[in-house]
């Protein structure tokens, strides 16, 4: 029988800690299926709050060294790809947000999430994600609860940020910014107390809440141009794994 010793009982913890991810995912699944979008996009927040605090621990209790064996970075992707992509693009197609055309946008999100996850050079060397990461979560959370588009438009930004997977413009890793550190942590604090407020309101979210998300958008938004703009010709993309863990 196998012993474990406290160091290698901490590091499956955070293994087990990381692979409970994909159980808030389907949940969220469970929700959508119910019509039940706050209990899903509260599902899909819990997971995002999981996947943000996993590495930290990883780290800390040095689970590559520990328990050398086990592929976290692995485990992570399969829940990432899970709450990032599909479940997600299960959202789009039951809530109908593009219409008659709600079907072929989930398979569109699902098949270039798929292909962007297979690109090297996903993180620059200077640590931005080239092209728009795959975070359809986050998108799908401001097409059901911020924004307010006819189902065309919803139908077109779908389009848009898909094609934008494979654009190098240079999105913001938040706990990498090497450019405007301080204003853009201050702004993904404030979106991750905004997401479940508003989520929490919802569908009574007073306007100013609503605002305030779509200027947090804005502030990435500019960001993203003004990095891509500010690339020299020099610079060039490396593979790295966004996380430690």
């Amino acid at each position: 029988m196998a012993t474990y010793n406290w160091s290698e009982i901490k590091a499956w913890g955070v293994h087990v800690f990381t692979a409970s991810g994909i159980l808030a995912g389907f949940m969220a699944v469970v929700a959508i299926t119910n019509r039940d979008w706050r209990t899903a996009m509260a599902w899909l927040l819990a997971a995002l709050l999981i996947d943000g605090i996993d590495g930290t621990l990883a780290r800390r209790f040095k689970v590559k060294e520990v328990l050398p064996t086990v592929n976290g970075k692995l485990i992570d992707t399969v829940v990432d790809f899970t709450n990032y992509a599909v479940v997600p693009s299960y959202f789009v197609f039951v809530t109908e947000l593009a219409g008659v055309w709600s079907l072929p946008a989930a398979l569109l999100i699902l098949l270039v999430s798929a292909v962007y996850y297979g690109l090297e050079g996903m993180v620059s060397d200077d640590f931005y994600f080239v092209g728009f990461p795959v975070m359809w979560n986050v998108f799908v959370f401001y097409l059901v609860f911020v924004f307010s588009l006819s189902e065309l438009g919803n139908a077109i930004l779908i389009v848009v940020f898909a094609a934008l997977h494979f654009v190098p413009v240079k999105f913001a890793y938040p706990s990498r910014a090497t450019r405007f550190k301080l204003p853009t942590l201050i702004a993904t604090a404030t979106i991750l107390i905004l997401m479940p407020l508003i989520v929490w309101l919802y569908p009574a979210t007073p306007y100013f809440l609503k605002w305030l998300a779509i200027i947090n958008l804005a502030y990435f938004g500019f960001l993203a141009v003004f990095d891509t703009f500010r690339t020299t010709e020099g610079d060039k993309s490396i593979h790295e794994e966004p996380k430690d863990h």
